[in-house]
């Protein structure tokens, strides 16, 4: 994966295949601090400690379609070489914590790429489940959740196109 948007894709969709019925991603971007985190929280079955133990490793995965389960193992890797870490924390029925950080200015760490086309696209394909967006650069805060957007829309499914569009241009304008 080359860019950080891909790997948010990639857990967000864990999260979702894990029943999760709400996703919370959380991205910061701190320039005083050098800082970039990335967080997902779900509500989804949760694993086990030794789940946690392999999920780190890139030939253990719980998907029956293939035998290597490279997400997980690729962010850590990422964060590695960016200079920061990844921290995985999980408690069986209550749900999944993931934290990856980075170096901000690191050379090495991967763009976050074009994150609006891939919240949009998490939204559209699993419209039956709530996202919380928070986005923070420095003084600039952004939140977003789709429990607020279905209020307002009553029985109009989120992947309409109509409201897909607005969900676009709310991301754009927030995560100037």
């Amino acid at each position: 994966m080359l860019e950080l948007a891909a790997h948010i894709l990639d857990i967000a969709e864990n999260s979702v295949r894990a029943g999760a019925t709400v996703v919370e991603i959380i991205i910061i971007e701190d320039q005083q601090q050098n800082l970039l985190s990335i967080e997902i929280n779900d509500d989804g079955t949760g694993m086990t400690q030794e789940e946690i133990r392999n999920a780190l490793d890139p030939f253990y995965t719980t998907k029956k379609v293939r035998r290597v389960g490279l997400g997980l193992p690729l962010l850590s890797d990422a964060a590695d070489r960016a200079g920061g870490s990844l921290h995985l924390d999980s408690t069986k029925g209550k749900g999944t914590n993931l934290k990856v950080t980075f170096q901000l200015n690191h050379i090495d760490r991967q763009p976050l790429g074009d994150i609006v086309s891939t919240l949009v696209i998490l939204i559209a394909g699993n419209c039956d489940i709530d996202f919380l967006i928070t986005y923070r650069n420095n003084n600039h805060q952004f939140e977003m959740d789709t429990r607020n957007i279905r209020k307002e829309i009553d029985d109009i499914p989120l992947n309409h196109p109509e409201i897909l569009k607005y969900i676009r241009n709310v991301l754009s304008e927030g995560l100037c």
